[in-house]
């Protein structure tokens, strides 16, 4: 891992948001870094300048408790101006969860709710021919495990994206950008199993509403997913090299 990483993590949480923190403390154990090293911008109040994007090596956004691409929001016009942005200026990006399909729907892809295939929980997951291909992904085994949470399904790529990935119930689980140091998941590869147990604890509405079940009769449902997890230190290493 390239040493002193400064990182930029984009939010879309409100202040009183239990998991704002959480979700940092999630990035910096998945990353193998200091919390100090991960600077947060929240993008409900706005966009950050080319100056604090430049001011990290490496932004990351991630979810979102209370907010949905496909809904929509007065800010979220600027938000999505903000992710061109990124892609303009090639800034290495990891982007999961609300993050993928913002990023999706900012380059031109569809997003919808769709609870008929919402997942939440441990879910199978299976690489492309691309995805085998791919320099970070492809050292993953061809079927691994990820951890989820959501409710928007991206229906439609971005014309340009490569397909890295799909699960049973939703095609587009991951994607990249041809030429950009930018990369897309549904999943969440900065949840372990823990995780996921304090995030759906803080939501517990989503439990019963997309699983069906107990908070509790989720979380023994749920799985570690190492080869996940391990899918940010690599694209840091690959995107810094």
């Amino acid at each position: 891992m390239p040493a002193r990483v400064r990182y930029l993590l984009l939010q879309v949480r409100n202040s009183h948001d239990p998991m704002r923190e959480h979700e940092v403390g999630c990035f910096a154990r998945a990353l193998g870094c200091e919390r100090e090293r991960i600077r947060v911008f929240d993008l409900i109040s706005g966009v950050p300048g080319r100056a604090v994007v430049d001011s990290a090596d490496v932004v990351l956004l991630g979810g979102s408790g209370d907010y949905s691409v496909a809904e929509g929001g007065p800010w979220l016009p600027a938000a999505l101006d903000g992710m061109r942005e990124l892609v303009e200026w090639s800034k290495p990006t990891f982007a999961s969860c609300w993050g993928f399909q913002a990023m999706a729907r900012a380059l031109g892809g569809e997003v919808v709710t769709d609870l008929t295939r919402a997942e939440l929980g441990t879910h199978a997951i299976h690489l492309t021919e691309a995805g085998q291909r791919d320099p970070i992904f492809g050292e993953l085994n061809p079927a691994f495990e990820g951890q989820m949470g959501h409710q928007d399904i991206v229906i439609e790529l971005p014309v340009d994206a490569v397909l890295l990935a799909s699960s049973d119930l939703v095609e587009n689980q991951a994607f990249c950008l041809p030429g950009k140091p930018i990369y897309c998941t549904q999943f969440h590869p900065e949840l372990n199993r823990d995780d996921l147990h304090r995030r759906v604890r803080a939501y517990p509405r989503y439990v019963e509403a997309i699983a069906g079940m107990t908070v509790e009769q989720l979380a023994r449902h749920c799985r570690d997913t190492p080869q996940a997890e391990g899918l940010l230190r690599r694209f840091v290493q690959h995107v810094l090299k």
